[in-house]
């Protein structure tokens, strides 16, 4: 089995979370390679802004899917390098306490959930009017930090090593992040901390409301298992056919098979089991079965 091969195996075979980090791994590397051929021909590469979630209402209104393709989108080897490590380290947890289906439903609310505060910050807070124009967002963050959000707010006491650090609950790992996206409104990255805070919302509420009763990812889990039924290749049913002189051959045979085993039972009527032959009795033991 080749390289290719045990990649296909692994995604098929996968956990949710596994797939989750192949998908945004793939697109990322189909980016860069795809970039390299428009550098060596000289061509602006437009295909990034078709897939980022413009801020601009009147660019999301031509390119809808943005809103979904931009939690998968990464150009940055490092962007990539730690929403990956993060998302694996958070996934992990996540699915100690809830399922694979929730996993899933929570990544993509949350990206959802990411892009709206986006939109929203970019649109209504007059520091944005001016780049409003050229602003884009890309990258799994507000999906990780939804997860994240959900564990620190489901299991706060939870524990985790860090590098440097040492043990520290998830509730701390939680606040100290969501304390950094605040301040980092004001900066450079303001998009992708609005982002960041609309993913940990969502996370946070999920979780309220689950404990109430209310699980938030119920309809979503419901239309992905639709598509996945949709899409599943149908089995193959195998139909054999037997014409009309294969049926009377088999029932031939059926009774040939029948009155040998009358007979067999009518000698042991008769003359008792001792004087049956080697293969009479081997006749029996093979109807007994």
């Amino acid at each position: 089995m080749n390289i290719a091969d045990e990649i296909k195996e692994s995604f098929k075979k996968g956990s949710v979370l596994t797939r989750l980090i192949y998908v945004n791994i793939g697109v990322f590397l189909f980016i860069r390679i795809l970039n390299v051929f428009f550098f060596l021909l000289n061509e602006d590469f437009s295909l990034l802004n078709w897939l980022a979630l413009p801020a601009d209402m009147h660019q999301l209104q031509s390119r809808p899917w943005t809103l979904v393709s931009y939690m998968f989108l990464h150009f940055s080897f490092l962007h990539i390098l730690f929403n990956v490590l993060w998302l694996y380290w958070m996934g992990k947890i996540f699915l100690f306490y809830f399922d694979e289906k929730k996993l899933l439903s929570i990544y993509l609310l949350g990206g959802l959930a990411g892009g709206l505060f986006f939109l929203v910050g970019y649109n209504l807070f007059p520091a944005f009017t001016e780049v409003v124009v050229f602003s884009q967002l890309l990258g799994a963050s507000a999906s990780v930090l939804a997860i994240i959000a959900a564990v620190a707010t489901y299991a706060p006491n939870h524990t985790i090593s860090l590098l440097f650090i040492g043990s520290v609950k998830m509730k701390h790992v939680a606040l100290v992040s969501l304390l950094m996206y605040v301040i980092g409104i004001a900066s450079s990255n303001a998009g992708g901390n609005l982002a960041h805070l609309g993913g940990a919302c969502l996370g946070f509420v999920f979780v309220v409301a689950y404990r109430n009763g209310t699980d938030l990812t119920k309809w979503l889990t419901s239309l992905t298992d639709s598509l996945v039924k949709l899409y599943k290749p149908k089995q193959r049913i195998q139909v054999s056919y037997r014409g009309k002189h294969d049926d009377l051959e088999f029932n031939r045979r059926r009774n040939l098979k029948q009155e040998e085993i009358n007979r067999v039972l009518d000698k042991i009527s008769k003359s008792g089991y001792d004087s049956l032959t080697k293969e009479e009795k081997e006749l029996l033991f093979k109807m007994g079965k």
